[in-house]
């Protein structure tokens, strides 16, 4: 039996401690005194682990999770959905003279507000057993469960999350936003966010690409690179908070990026050795760390222009939608299903009508290859956090455990996200004469229906327009 160093539990997390003394802590297998452990008094076996197992699923839960810090989270107690205010400006008089009265009306500062819901059904992850004593006996066997059901829950919700980036990435800003202002002067700063496509870097479709040469990797990684720089110009013109800014890759192109300016062959070593961009290298900006560092956790991050670059499983870049995915024999759920049905888009950027022709590309491969975004594009909700319910079938001689939570994500301030999605020809003809992809092509080879509108009603106090 392990005893961890600073807990309360075995296993479970608590305020700092020392390693406890009693002799029964130490040579008893579980705990003895249920009764001073649980709620309610004892109650068999459940009693026993239960509520530590719980505790064990929350934490491997804050352990893997990604996005949903990276995000605006919130957690509300009772309800289905959370009104997101946005509000207007006030009035200016440039030069206000004397004797000049300033007239002042209801309309000076709109504001309306974006609803964020709860999904209509929970998500779950849950597992049966037959022998009960285990999770009781065995720390070992119920933190690997505990680490399991966590990862499983935390693993469902990035994949919400980061579905919901890309939407964010795609909306547009409302028609009836009360931050646009009319005219054309510096008031106007409020527009979407770029879509950085294969026009903006033709290298893009090479990205996690096994059939990538090593210089074509080079050049889609520094387009990434490109793409950041571009990204937080953006968030400066249109007046918005530059901190907070976050850019999603897979592993593959994390460590194109995190090898950039490595000798790949001898011609690259003339003149002796370079400096690789992020080896920590001061003359080469410090950025990254020495390459005695592997950066091969998945918690490792590079830092550049003020953006944080993390590597991901859990980049939506799949078709999810409706008909393109297969169910499981073996649990009839369909493999590769983000959530309910708006979640579920087609990320290789392919839908288009039967009568146009999709997202082709004469190199590499389409869709989406990363997601940019400041924490304030999309939001995260929550009801009361996780659940843990566990029952004991006698008619099966089983325990049958379901760790669950009741979430919901909603899309704030699209202005603030953006995509980068290979591919543009074939959809160029068919929709746009410049060939750039823009936020309305990239809805419709999204296979999205757009969501992002103003649910403020009369009765909401913050809602006067």
């Amino acid at each position: 039996m392990t005893y961890l160093e600073g807990t309360q539990a075995f296993g479970g997390m608590g305020s700092p401690n020392p390693l406890p003394q009693s002799a029964t802590v130490l040579s008893e297998p579980f705990r003895t005194n249920i009764d001073a452990a649980t709620s309610g008094g004892s109650g068999g076996a459940n009693k026993l682990w239960l509520p530590v197992w719980s505790g064990e699923v929350m934490y491997a839960y804050d352990q893997y999770r990604v996005f949903e810090p990276l995000v605006e989270s919130r957690t509300i107690s009772s309800g289905r959905a959370m009104e997101f205010p946005i509000m207007g400006s006030v009035n200016l008089k440039p030069a206000w003279f004397a004797g000049e009265e300033l007239l002042g009306q209801t309309n000076d500062h709109k504001s309306q507000t974006i609803a964020v819901t709860l999904d209509n059904r929970p998500i779950a992850a849950f597992f049966e057993l037959d022998n009960v004593d285990l999770m009781i006996t065995q720390w070992q066997y119920r933190q690997e469960l505990a680490r399991q059901a966590g990862q499983t829950l935390a693993n469902a919700r990035d994949l919400q999350i980061a579905s919901y980036i890309i939407r964010a990435g795609a909306e547009s800003v409302l028609a009836a936003d009360p931050r646009l202002k009319s005219g054309s002067d510096w008031t106007k700063s409020l527009k979407d966010g770029p879509v950085y496509d294969s026009i903006f870097n033709a290298n893009f479709g090479y990205l996690d690409h096994a059939g990538a040469t090593d210089q074509q990797s080079t050049d889609g990684a520094l387009g990434v690179l490109a793409a950041i720089e571009d990204f937080m110009i953006h968030l400066q013109e249109i007046n918005a908070d530059t901190n907070g800014v976050t850019c999603a890759v897979t592993p593959k192109t994390f460590h194109d990026i995190r090898a950039l300016g490595v000798a790949r062959d001898s011609g690259d070593l003339g003149g002796g050795a370079g400096r690789p961009f992020f080896g920590g290298v001061a003359d080469a900006g410090g950025l990254g760390a020495g390459l005695t560092n592997a950066m091969a956790g998945l918690s490792d991050s590079l830092e550049y222009m003020s953006c944080r670059i993390v590597k991901t499983n859990h980049l939506p870049n799949w078709d999810a939608s409706a008909g393109n995915v297969a169910t499981s024999a073996s649990t009839g759920i369909a493999n590769g299903v983000i959530g309910e049905g708006r979640y579920n888009l087609d990320f290789t950027a392919n839908k288009v009508a039967t009568t146009t022709s999709g997202n082709s590309q004469t190199q590499g491969t389409v869709g989406i290859k990363g997601m940019i975004w400041q924490s304030k594009a999309v939001a995260s909700l929550s009801l009361q956090g996780m659940k843990v319910d566990t029952v004991e079938d006698v008619r099966r001689n089983t325990n049958f455990t379901v760790a669950s939570m009741m979430a919901g994500t909603g899309v704030l301030r699209p202005e603030c996200a953006a995509v980068i999605v290979a591919g543009a020809t074939g959809v160029i003809n068919q929709f746009n004469s410049d060939d750039k992809i823009t936020r309305t092509i990239l809805r419709r080879v999204l296979g999205m229906t757009p969501e992002y509108v103003n649910t403020g009603k009369a009765a909401t106090p913050y809602y006067s327009g």
